[in-house]
């Protein structure tokens, strides 16, 4: 399930901060889990406040518990604004599914309401599981480039492409 952050998802949140395994993909400043836990935090409110898109809290049905997030953002990618797909899960929920089925629906939604005629996703060269729920979401690289310091892929879906998908189901 979908739903908004919340600041009271803090504390589930900060164990992906503090498993080196997450932010092995990403050059970024030293900082303490919590300093990057708020910080992520303040982004996620300031996207939402700016009309900039924003994650969404991923709520597993069975349980109720926070296990990731997934969303549309705004990025500014090579001096173009583009739409991204953007999911981050904690690493116990790897590799179940949740990652692809949360990004389909963020798909789907974007071109359902025209938000616009393409969808990226931004995945470090490195990170080949993020890379496979990028394909399995219909996306192909399109470029490598430099985004936030890091050399990046970006995957790219065009609305006529998934237009495609849909009629093959």
């Amino acid at each position: 399930m979908f739903r908004k952050i919340k600041l009271s998802d803090f504390n589930d949140w900060l164990e992906f901060h503090k498993a080196p395994i997450t932010s092995q993909h990403w050059i970024s400043e030293l900082k303490s889990p919590e300093t990057a836990c708020e910080n992520w935090y303040k982004k996620q409110f300031h996207r939402y406040q700016n009309d900039l898109g924003g994650m969404n809290a991923l709520i597993e049905r069975a349980t109720g518990k926070l296990i990731g997030h997934c969303g549309l953002l705004i990025q500014n990618v090579d001096e173009k604004q583009e739409l991204e797909i953007g999911y981050s899960l904690l690493p116990k929920f790897w590799n179940k599914g949740f990652a692809t089925e949360s990004a389909k629906k963020c798909r789907d939604f974007a071109f359902e309401n025209n938000f616009s005629d393409t969808l990226i996703s931004i995945i470090s060269l490195t990170n080949k599981p993020s890379k496979r729920v990028a394909i399995k979401n219909g996306m192909k690289t399109d470029k490598v480039t430099i985004y936030n310091k890091n050399k990046v892929n970006i995957f790219r879906i065009y609305k006529s492409e998934w237009n495609k998908l849909k009629t093959r189901k």
